[in-house]
């Protein structure tokens, strides 16, 4: 190497693709952990179902159920579960809670289609779902695709009924239907936003008629008589229900190398994976470990299953009272000694609409966790900007740790922007960085990732919450 290329290798911040660097060995844990995250996806596509999987992994892993602890020693292990929606996790740590925590903290919900509160009608012999779409989607993505329907309803006795229909190979599936180019001038001149209305997102779900002569909405009836049959509901039940649409597709390796991986749902559930598995392997930390599974935040982060809510400063305050720490303000000051890594996913430059990005500025798939130091939109509005002391903190971790890492933005200036929870969490004192794994077509029915990324997430996260 010439001394000019010595001097260019030592001053130069150059990128790399994790895989060339990448041993055999690393590389077959890199592939195991992509397969096990991928049966997490197919397993897990609502915020409820996330819950659910996380709680029967917790417990597999000697965590408890913080209300059946009185007391709390260092080494324990807990978790909250905010009304089957988020989930508040902790490993007690040596230090008092006063000196901070390390907290990583993932959302568990996607965009989709949700049921409005009186869905079921009938129209020229066809009976239809009228749906609401939850978060920021591309409508005419969600029309001719395989749905399947997700959820739960609540009858007034208390009784629940959990729904998952479409997923198993025996199950039907149901999609929403689009207008054949043939017919479809008007809708094609339209812009692209304007092409499919959110009223017309209407699910298609049977046309066999029930009745005789007299009856009226004969379909609509034969599906209330299915429904009633299988899960004893009427139509009133639907009131109290909550029953998202989301794609049947499986996830699966993407590539003819298995690189990567395409499924519904990863933002943010490939971050809230990773860090599920970190918290597994925390055993005795010097700070009390924290991680949390939220939701809402597609929307906005509000309500009561949101990070908006104070059911988080709650878990908190609970975990003071029973290391016997608390007392006036010291909540307060317990996050403003602590740490975060806001585990929310990156957008990766993808080749194709490279002109929205900023090629210095960008994360790219493969190159390792992606940090934003800020996100918001053109004058960093709405941001949580990460300190300069913070991110050389967290640069060091990683370089000692070995962990390939890249900081970019969210697309160019006056292009792009978003959001996380960061703020929430920076607006209490906390020290964030936004951390994640770079994603190709987000928000969309079908996003891709790459294994290797995937894995210095998880890495990521275990050793900043070690």
């Amino acid at each position: 190497m010439s001394e000019y290329e010595s001097l260019k290798e030592k001053l130069f911040n150059q990128k790399k693709c994790g895989w060339e660097s990448a041993s055999e060995e690393e590389k077959n844990k890199i592939n195991t952990f992509g397969d096990e995250f991928i049966y997490f996806l197919n397993k897990c596509k609502t915020e409820r179902e996330v819950v659910d999987f996380t709680k029967e992994v917790l417990q597999k892993n000697g965590f408890v159920d913080l209300r059946e602890k009185l007391v709390l020693e260092p080494g324990d292990r807990i978790y909250y579960i905010n009304r089957g929606k988020s989930v508040y996790i902790a490993v007690i740590g040596t230090d008092m809670l006063e000196t901070g925590l390390n907290i990583v903290g993932a959302h568990i919900d996607s965009p989709r289609l949700d049921l409005k509160p009186n869905p079921l009608y009938e129209d020229l012999g066809f009976a239809y779902l009228k749906t609401h779409y939850y978060g920021g989607i591309k409508k005419y993505q969600w029309t001719t695709i395989p749905l399947s329907i997700h959820g739960v309803i609540v009858k007034t006795t208390g009784e629940k009924i959990k729904i998952n229909i479409g997923e198993d190979d025996s199950d039907p599936i149901f999609t929403i239907t689009d207008l054949l180019p043939h017919l479809a001038q008007d809708q094609m001149e339209k812009k692209l936003k304007e092409g499919i209305s959110g009223e017309d997102l209407n699910l298609l779900i049977g046309s066999i008629p029930y009745g005789d002569e007299k009856t009226t909405e004969k379909v609509k009836l034969n599906i209330l008589k299915i429904l009633n049959e299988k899960y004893g509901i009427t139509e009133k039940d639907l009131l109290s229900s909550e029953l998202e649409l989301v794609p049947a597709f499986k996830a699966k390796s993407l590539g003819f190398d298995k690189s990567m991986v395409a499924g519904y749902g990863q933002d943010d559930r490939v971050c809230a994976y990773a860090e599920i598995r970190a918290m597994l392997n925390i055993t005795n930390p010097k700070k009390t470990a924290v991680c949390i599974l939220s939701d809402k935040e597609e929307i906005g982060s509000m309500g009561n299953t949101g990070m908006e809510s104070h059911v988080f400063d709650t878990f908190i305050a609970e975990l003071l009272n029973k290391r016997s720490e608390n007392r006036p303000n010291l909540l307060d000051k317990v996050f403003c000694n602590s740490r975060m890594l806001s585990a929310d996913v990156d957008a990766g430059l993808d080749p194709i609409y490279a002109s929205v990005s900023e090629k210095n500025n960008a994360s790219f798939l493969g190159y390792g966790i992606g940090f934003n130091k800020y996100t918001g939109a053109r004058g960093k509005s709405g941001a949580s900007d990460a300190n300069a002391e913070y991110v050389a903190e967290i640069r060091k971790l990683l370089e000692e740790n070995g962990i390939l890492y890249q900081i970019g933005e969210l697309g160019k200036v006056d292009v792009g922007g978003g959001g996380t929870i960061a703020y929430i969490l920076a607006n209490k004192g906390v020290d964030v960085i936004d951390c994640g794994v770079p994603v190709l077509s987000m928000h969309s029915p079908y996003e891709v990732t790459s294994k290797y990324d995937i894995y210095s997430a998880y890495k990521t996260y275990e050793a900043f919450m070690k």
